[in-house]
């Protein structure tokens, strides 16, 4: 018997390096690293036979125990569970119905056979940022004054300041490295009297106090300045979009940009859970990974949903994998929240002539054939305060800008999170201008009042798939009555609990071409002829555009509509689950294994993102 036991789990680890060779997008007995431990897990069956048992310590020397995500009726029949397999429950998450544990590879896998538990590898997330992959504004990679805030003239946000609307009430949830506390940052952004509470998930299970979020990176502070920086520039206008906006700051992720999805949930977990505390509204995750399920599977997705759900308007940057087709990453593969790309002025924003997509900027349609981004914001050069080598040595400021000391606080980057970071600020425009607004809402009034790029013919410049609905006009959002536009056909409850799942309406040709079913047509699944519906997968150009808002979505509604995921809408003949509707192209998981998506697990991913070549 046991030899037959250590041949069936021999036989298991040659069949995961026949099919999975040359990548590491695996399933859940794959993403345990099979091919380590069930070595340790041979020897010790086979080492019965002419033995006594192994004790507990000799046994877990072999199979190390790891962090995972264990998901189950509720949280606490998820630790019950864990303590009666052995492990050890170290955070619990309510949010995803689970907890944070420490397992041997083998209680995991046991874990994973009990009927209603999901168990998921907690692998470390990393910032990969580099001088080498930094863009800086030419001859000035660094400043002490702000001659001219780009971000909120060029969405319209300026217009709206000067009227008062500030994003004063709302309150920010910005999940990421941390804040600057160093007098020099801290005092030029203004930020006295709006922070109003910080919290560790980083190096510790929530512990408050400024002393706790100290930023090591620099990026967390970066982006909460390109939020909402009080500062003003030579004209005496903020460059924050959000000058008087306040903040909750909810670090995790360390030093060196480095975080786990237990780390990320956990901060999630909190903000949800003091949501009416401090009336939260809106939370900013510059974060991301490549997806590797669908996204009802990710557990990072799932509380994305959670927060959604709560009443909490969840920004995510798009991803900076582009301009390849298809590379929107985890959370910003939900179709609820907003999802943000990037577009860059050229370092002319004086003239929208100029302006285009950042070649960075992640693309569309995700795998469930959702149109992402929905909407694009400025991501090229957005300047924002870290702190310097003379205030605190950050990791990102040394590593993109070298040794810089006062007086200068005034860094540029690109990026993705910047663009989701100037996205948050206008949502907190648009939550002053009318409070009562609910997620779904606000989603609408942004893709209805966005401003696509448009070629000299008035037909689109990019398709949908890179531009989404455009880029974001703040003014226009908060005079439109477009209210009920966004996430038609979405069911968010269903979705978490399980009963249904949903599908976007885009496909792809034979020969790469992506586009737009139209369900409505007497020929279901056909390809909608509209302007902009079909993208070969081409990068964009390096020329500019006119961004319009005279441009008319005529069928706005149709690559916004959300279909029940069922067998009547099978795509392609590539299977993925037994009820999909499905790609041509599948989801980058093994689709031949016997294992549900629902089994697979977490990934490693780099998060927040860094700057980026435009």
């Amino acid at each position: 018997m046991l030899r037959n036991k250590a041949a069936a789990a021999a036989q298991m680890t040659t069949q995961y390096s026949a099919t999975n060779e040359g990548t590491d997008k695996m399933d859940f007995k794959h993403k345990l690293e099979l091919s380590s431990q069930l070595a340790g897990v041979i020897a010790a069956l086979c080492s019965l036979s002419t033995m006594a048992a192994p004790t507990l310590s000799s046994a877990r020397s072999h199979d190390p125990m790891k962090h995972y995500l264990v998901e189950a009726e509720n949280a606490y029949a998820a630790a019950r569970i864990v303590n009666q397999t052995g492990g050890r429950v170290s955070r619990s998450l309510p949010i995803i119905n689970g907890v944070v544990a420490e397992l041997t590879g083998g209680e995991a896998l046991a874990l994973e056979r009990r009927p209603g538990v999901h168990v998921y590898e907690d692998r470390a997330v990393a910032v990969s940022a580099n001088a080498t992959s930094a863009t800086n504004s030419p001859g000035v990679a660094y400043s002490s004054t702000v001659n001219g805030a780009a971000s909120p003239p060029e969405i319209g946000a300026t217009s709206l300041q000067l009227a008062g609307t500030t994003g004063a009430g709302v309150v920010i949830a910005v999940l990421d490295t941390g804040l600057s506390t160093y007098a020099h940052p801290y005092d030029y952004d203004g930020w006295s009297g709006r922070i109003i509470q910080e919290v560790d998930f980083a190096a510790s299970n929530g512990a408050t106090g400024w002393a706790n979020v100290v930023d090591g990176y620099g990026h967390g502070t970066q982006i909460t300045s390109v939020m909402g920086s009080a500062a003003k520039d030579v004209a005496g206008l903020p460059y924050g979009v959000a000058p008087g906006a306040q903040f909750i700051i909810v670090r995790a992720f360390n030093a060196n940009g480095e975080g786990s999805y237990s780390s990320v949930i956990s901060g999630l977990n909190w903000i949800v859970a003091h949501q009416a505390k401090y009336n939260i509204r809106i939370v900013n995750l510059s974060l991301g990974a490549t997806p590797q399920s669908t996204y009802w599977n990710d557990p990072l997705n799932q509380a994305v949903m959670r927060a959604w759900q709560a009443g909490i308007v969840v920004v995510a940057a798009a991803g900076n994998a582009g301009p390849a087709a298809q590379t929107i990453e985890v959370p910003g593969n939900v179709p609820y929240v907003i999802t943000v790309g990037a577009m860059t002025d050229n370092y002319t924003p004086w003239d929208p002539s100029n302006w285009r997509m950042a070649s960075f900027s992640s693309t569309g349609p995700t795998y469930e054939g959702f149109v992402k981004p929905e909407v694009i914001a400025p991501g090229g050069h957005v300047i924002g305060t870290m702190p310097n080598n003379t205030n605190q040595t950050t990791t990102l400021t040394t590593e993109i800008f070298g040794s810089v000391g006062n007086p200068y606080t005034i860094f540029p980057l690109s990026g993705t999170s910047q663009a989701a970071a100037v996205t948050s600020g206008a949502v907190a425009l648009i939550l002053q201008n009318d409070p009562s607004l609910t997620p779904d809402q606000v989603k609408c009034k942004l893709m209805a009042s966005a401003q696509p790029a448009v070629k000299s013919s008035s037909q689109l410049a990019y398709s949908i798939f890179q531009q989404g609905a455009g880029m974001i006009n703040v003014l226009g959002a908060t005079s439109t009555s477009a209210l009920n536009c966004a996430n038609q056909g979405l069911n968010i409850a269903a979705d978490l609990a399980g009963t249904q799942h949903f599908g976007g309406a885009a496909n792809e040709t034979a020969n790469g071409t992506f586009y737009i079913m139209n369900m409505k047509s007497s020929t279901p699944f056909a390809a909608d002829p509209s302007d902009g519906y079909s993208w070969s997968g081409s990068a964009p150009g390096t020329q500019g555009y006119t961004w319009s808002d005279a441009y008319l979505w005529t069928k706005g509604t149709t690559w916004s509509q959300a279909y029940l995921w069922t067998k009547s809408y099978t795509w392609g003949s590539s299977t993925v689950g037994s009820d999909a509707y499905l790609w041509t192209k599948s989801l980058p998981f093994n689709a031949a294994s016997s294992l549900s998506p629902a089994s697979l697990s977490a990934y490693s991913a780099s998060a927040p993102f860094p700057a980026q070549e435009e």
